[in-house]
């Protein structure tokens, strides 16, 4: 199984418990994901120390306070090494007052425009802007391979399938009052699907009082895998070549 987005850093353990917890639970590629540029060099160490692990690197928008073009250029740096995937997260976040607006639009635009430079994929977060962030990539992210991290906007599912956008679902897919969402795992093609764990976040349901973590990402894989009508073993095929065709591992 993978693990297309997790957070090492942020997830409590070492990453060498971490990955080797994965392991056991049959986990054999972990996407983590660096938030700004002190996680993202983590993410890179993780990387580095672990066959397994792959990183990203950017900016989330809740970090995008103050956000330069030196930003850039030292995301830029840590791109350009062999084990960074994608570049990301990045998008835009209106939920939370983390962040103005405007830089939020800076350091987006900014992380396209490498994506582009690099050729790597583009990991969205997107939080109660979702008109924005569809208008945004639509517009300036075409030719991109983007991926629809965390995906939670069901009713916009086609319009994402439209550009060719990847779906990638996490834990509360399999929450009980997510209906809609787990109608969509159902409905996005097994070409464009991925699976993450966004630990140390949305644990799902089967251990949804413990803390999250890349292991746990096969309660997720099941229960997409269950909704589909199909086997295990089949969806984890798929994603094992989904996810060896976007990043590279």
């Amino acid at each position: 199984m993978i693990d297309s987005h997790t957070h090492l850093a942020s997830t409590p353990g070492t990453d060498a418990e971490l990955v080797a917890a994965a392991r056991a639970a049959g986990v054999t590629r972990i996407l983590t994901i660096g938030t700004d540029a002190e996680s993202s060099r983590r993410a890179q160490a993780a990387a580095e120390a672990h066959e397994s692990v792959w990183f990203a690197t950017g900016h989330h928008p809740n970090n995008a306070t103050g956000y330069t073009d030196a930003h850039t250029d030292e995301l830029r740096e840590i791109a350009r090494h062999p084990r960074c995937a994608a570049i990301g997260e990045t998008g835009l976040d209106d939920y939370r007052d983390y962040a103005p607006r405007p830089d939020q639009e800076r350091a987006f635009a900014a992380h396209i425009e490498l994506a582009h430079e690099l050729g790597k994929p583009l990991v969205i977060h997107t939080r109660a802007a979702e008109e924005d962030t569809v208008t945004t990539l639509a517009r300036d992210a075409r030719g991109l391979d983007v991926i629809m991290h965390c995906f939670s906007m069901p009713a916009r599912l086609e319009e994402c399938l439209d550009h060719d956008w990847w779906i990638s679902f996490a834990g509360n897919v399999t929450y009980p009052k997510a209906r809609e969402l787990a109608f969509a795992a159902e409905q996005t093609p097994l070409e464009r699907l991925l699976v993450e764990t966004d630990a140390p976040y949305l644990t799902p349901q089967p251990v949804r009082k413990e803390r999250n973590q890349p292991a746990y990402v096969v309660h997720t894989a099941r229960f997409v895998a269950e909704r589909r009508g199909i086997s295990y073993g089949e969806l984890e095929a798929a994603l094992h070549a989904n996810s060896a065709r976007l990043f590279g591992w």
